[in-house]
């Protein structure tokens, strides 16, 4: 395995994924970060778009492995069949999620997936207040406990790949999460 790190931040809306990517965008020597939003088409079109996306950045990742570059990614495929299987979209993105899962664990990275939550359900409220902002799916506590659930559902999933680290990290105190993964991706 390279050393080269590929880390995926996962997790409901309002749990501080793109907080925490910029974090290690600043903190993990040459690193990329990549924030992806997956795309709004509801209908098996949208399916048939969002597999030739992820398979194209997996092909992309592929031809990296060789540059001594760690990437961070806010968000992947996970997000896409979190949202599938809660009923945001109108097909099923199961057998998709399970080809891209089996490609990403094929890849010779160091692979930290980090699925983030928290136990204090009631900090969502606070976070998802952000005033007006871009957004696919509407923000709300009800949401985010939904997603939440999901995502830590897929990360029990995603422990079967013996390539890639699933680590469930509770983000209800920034700077104790930081410190916890700070010494899992050995920054330290």
């Amino acid at each position: 395995m390279k050393d080269n790190k590929l880390i995926i931040i996962e997790g409901p809306q309002g749990t501080g994924k793109s907080t925490l990517a910029n974090y290690l965008r600043d903190t993990v020597a040459s690193s990329n970060l990549y924030r992806l939003s997956g795309q709004k088409d509801k209908t098996a079109t949208g399916k048939e778009i969002s597999i030739k996306m992820y398979k194209a950045l997996l092909d992309y990742l592929k031809t990296m492995q060789d540059v001594p570059m760690n990437m961070i990614f806010d968000r992947t495929f996970t997000t896409e069949e979190v949202y599938a299987r809660l009923g945001y979209k109108d097909y099923s993105f199961t057998d998709a999620y399970i080809m891209l899962s089996d490609i990403l664990a094929s890849l010779d990275y160091d692979i930290n997936y980090f699925s983030l939550y928290l136990r204090n359900t009631n900090l969502f409220e606070e976070r998802l207040d952000r005033g007006p902002h871009h957004q696919y799916q509407a923000f709300s506590v009800e949401n985010s406990v939904n997603q939440q659930n999901k995502y830590l559902e897929i990360s029990d999933e995603l422990d079967q790949y013996k390539s890639i680290k699933v680590h469930r990290i509770a983000m209800d105190d920034f700077d104790k999460s930081y410190d916890q993964i700070q010494k899992i991706l050995k920054l330290k």
